[in-house]
């Protein structure tokens, strides 16, 4: 058999590695290093803080994980000594799935902790010993609180997704870690973008880093070709979507909704035209039937995962051939890391996105985020389009009124003006109303007269 790790520049044994985690790279597949992996793994072998910014499905998970795993080596103590933090379940999943797969022939104990679940299976994992925890922070102060995490041992604090921590409000979670972890410590920051906020973190955590940015931040991935459609209502967008599932070849796809209400609506519809095996998973959704649905999903069992922003980050699902975004998000940083679902690991994808009038507004913002103009395709001409219905066009006029003023406070939009009534005076219309309203006896005035009438 051919040792499928090259021996040219690119090739993971010149990371001076051990054995064993070099035999579960070859396992992996892994044939060379990408960009990130190249630039982090010897800094962080060399035990410098690292700030790494690479758009999502670059291999970065790999680009901490096999340094850590290298400075951790074996099985010592029952306390951790490296801790990996993430915004949520689904990539603290997905990063204990690669941290045991890379570790596969060392004795390491590595436990996941993240809320959905009771805690009392994690407290067990974790007093029976840990090496590495991989937990959202939520969970990991619920269990220092409880007296069962000790930190005092940990030498190496990653935190991935930090974009997404900031966007989800974590910042007073980190800082509480912050101040019951060791000080002296290395720290690996990772992050798709690099925003004011994320700079910020980057100040209070990091000592002196060393910066690997693989692209400008908030760059999608070239292996992706994105287009979009601009579609004028709600049920447009159910045609347009039908039409492509039954004309495109779209083998396994992820379709993005901005709610768990437009979600379910899409699941159910789908459900209906049979247009082949379909998963939803959303926050509203369990712990184990999200599990279910993705695992369904990797292994090609689901040809259509409809999901929320939940599932935007931490899926690493090979071979997704589109992503199609249902409605444009309004954390525009999302838009990134929803079509990094596909385009993964050097493969071709595509990633589709609907656009109404009033979401036309946020891409603009999208496109000036990612730095390129997404080109638009016209509607087919075999897709219905009906007439957009007046409480649907009048909503689309309130939102736009409201992120113009948003941007220009002196905007006065349409459904922001009012015409206001001269204060002196009455209208003719209203002194008539005025008059039949005193006319109108009441309830009380009517029973009164009619006692009257009755002693007459």
């Amino acid at each position: 058999m051919t040792d499928p790790i090259s021996k040219d520049s690119k090739s993971f044994d010149l990371f001076k590695l051990n054995k064993q985690l070099l035999q579960a790279v070859a396992d992996a597949g892994y044939i060379e290093a990408t960009p990130i992996q190249q630039k982090t793994i010897p800094l962080a072998l060399a035990g410098h803080d690292v700030l790494g910014i690479a758009q999502t499905g670059t291999g970065k998970t790999a680009a901490y994980l096999l340094p850590l795993l290298m400075k951790v080596k074996y099985a010592q103590g029952k306390h951790p000594r490296a801790l990996i933090l993430a915004p949520t379940r689904e990539l603290v999943m997905q990063i204990e799935e690669v941290a045991r797969q890379l570790s596969q022939y060392t004795d390491l104990r590595i436990v996941s902790l993240y809320g959905g679940l009771g805690p009392k299976p994690q407290i067990e994992q974790v007093q029976a010993g840990v090496d590495v925890l991989i937990a959202t922070p939520g969970r990991f102060m619920d269990l220092y609180k409880k007296e069962v995490l000790f930190t005092k041992e940990l030498k190496t604090m990653v935190l991935d997704e930090a974009d997404k921590m900031m966007d989800m409000g974590f910042m007073p979670q980190i800082r509480s870690i912050l101040e019951v972890i060791p000080t002296k410590r290395q720290n690996l920051l990772f992050s798709a973008t690099f925003s004011g906020r994320v700079e910020q973190l980057a100040t209070e955590f990091l000592e002196f880093p060393e910066r690997v940015e693989i692209a400008p931040s908030a760059t999608t991935a070239a292996t992706i070709a994105q287009v979009k459609y601009s579609v004028p209502n709600l049920k447009t967008k159910i045609n347009l979507l039908e039409h492509l599932l039954e004309k495109e070849e779209m083998s396994r796809i992820i379709v993005f909704t901005r709610s768990r209400k437009n979600a379910e609506a899409v699941h159910t519809f789908l459900e209906r035209k049979r247009l082949g095996e379909i998963r939803v998973i959303h926050a509203n959704k369990g712990q184990n039937t999200r599990i279910n649905a993705m695992e369904d999903f990797k292994a090609g069992e689901v040809r259509i995962l409809v999901a929320t922003d939940v599932a935007s980050r931490g899926l690493d699902i090979s071979l997704v051939s589109h992503v199609l975004n249902f409605d444009v998000p309004l954390i525009y940083e999302d838009y990134v890391h929803r079509i990094g679902r596909t385009g993964r690991a050097e493969n071709e994808g595509k990633a589709i996105t609907f656009v109404n009038p009033a979401e036309a507004y946020h891409f603009e913002k999208i496109e000036e985020l990612i730095r390129m103009s997404i080109p638009e395709l016209q509607i087919p001409d075999d897709v219905a389009i009906p007439l957009t219905p007046f409480e649907e066009k009048q909503a689309y006029a309130r939102e736009l009124d409201r992120l113009k003023q948003r941007d220009n406070p002196e905007y006065r939009g349409a459904f922001h003006e009012k015409k206001e009534r001269p204060k002196s005076t009455k209208g003719k219309g209203e002194k008539t109303k005025e008059k039949k309203h005193r006319k109108k006896p009441n309830r009380n005035q009517l029973k009164t007269k009619n006692q009257k009438n009755k002693g007459k």
